[in-house]
């Protein structure tokens, strides 16, 4: 998958690989973190890897927590609240303990961002402070990954 995201990438113009950064940082599972590593592996400038992946991936998070606090306003407009399946008592048995700040930055390692947000939009947590945290968790993780990859290309560059 990353091969194929990879040649994606390496396919477009130079001028516009930034662009096609953007669209892999706002799909799923593949977020800022693969994106600004496979930007870093297409050779492109390592800042400008991570930061088109965290735009992509901050523009489609948003649009999932926006999503997610119209869905949770509408279905607590009755003031019933539905009882959680077990699952879901699990996931929020988490946020209870990490909070929004822990879940933000950890939940990256489990699920995407985009559905670790509307999860914790969907438990209460205010929109604006879910975003904020999500968004410094995009920026860490897409370093972090844009890290390894530069240090790969330097381990890869020695043999």
């Amino acid at each position: 998958m990353i091969e194929s995201l990879q040649s994606f990438t390496e396919s477009l113009p130079a001028a516009l690989q930034w662009l096609g950064l953007i669209l892999l940082g706002a799909i799923p599972f593949v977020e800022s973190y693969f994106s600004s590593f496979i930007g870093v592996l297409t050779g492109i400038n390592p800042f400008i890897a991570i930061a088109a992946g965290v735009v992509g991936n901050v523009v489609s998070m948003i649009a999932f927590v926006l999503s997610a606090h119209g869905i949770r306003a509408a279905a607590t407009r009755n003031g019933t609240p539905k009882e959680l399946s077990p699952r879901r008592q699990k996931i929020k048995a988490r946020f209870d303990k990490y909070g929004v700040a822990g879940v933000s930055l950890l939940g990256q390692a489990v699920l995407p961002s985009q559905i670790t947000s509307a999860i914790i939009v969907g438990f209460g947590a205010p929109k604006n402070r879910v975003i904020f945290w999500q968004v410094i968790s995009i920026i860490l993780w897409g370093v972090a990954f844009a890290l390894l990859a530069l240090g790969g290309v330097e381990i890869a560059g020695r043999f």
